[in-house]
């Protein structure tokens, strides 16, 4: 997955994970195969009781256009679905691939209150993101916040 992201993130179109922090998460990734090289990937995070965050999705320029990523999505929905999750939040310069998805942009005030102050307490620079926290701006400049209702 390292060698998959690696170009987006070069291109600072996926925020760069540690190693460690794959490792960490490994649970929460989707693969996608063709002739058993894994050429695309996608994280759900889940962020609260409705609401998760799909995360560094990438597929291979090699096999762009395939569909793949839409699967990787498609695979990630319902994972979010059998946890009872009704809300997908993504940060990402592909608006109109996550448009034609169903995501929407949004503004500011997706939690209430009392969750968003249950939310910033986190450490994951994710939830940090969807709160648009000024710490993590410089990292996502230009990226547009979208969310999918299930």
């Amino acid at each position: 997955m390292r060698s998959l992201m690696s170009p987006f993130v070069n291109r600072r179109i996926l925020l760069g994970k540690e190693t460690v922090a794959l490792y960490e998460n490994v649970q929460e990734f989707v693969v996608a195969e063709v002739d058993g090289e894994v050429v695309g990937c996608g994280a759900l995070h889940v962020m609260w009781e409705d609401l998760g965050e799909v995360r560094s999705v990438a597929v291979s320029p090699d096999h762009g256009g395939q569909g793949i990523g839409a699967k990787i999505i498609g695979e990630l929905e319902r994972r979010a679905r059998d946890l009872g999750l009704s809300r997908l939040f993504c940060l990402t310069f592909e608006v109109n691939f996550f448009g034609r998805l169903g995501f929407e942009p949004i503004g500011e005030h997706v939690v209430a209150p009392d969750v968003y102050a249950q939310l910033v307490r986190s450490p994951d620079e994710g939830i940090a993101e969807f709160l648009d926290l000024a710490h993590v701006k410089p990292n996502t400049l230009g990226n547009t916040r979208m969310l999918k209702h299930l």
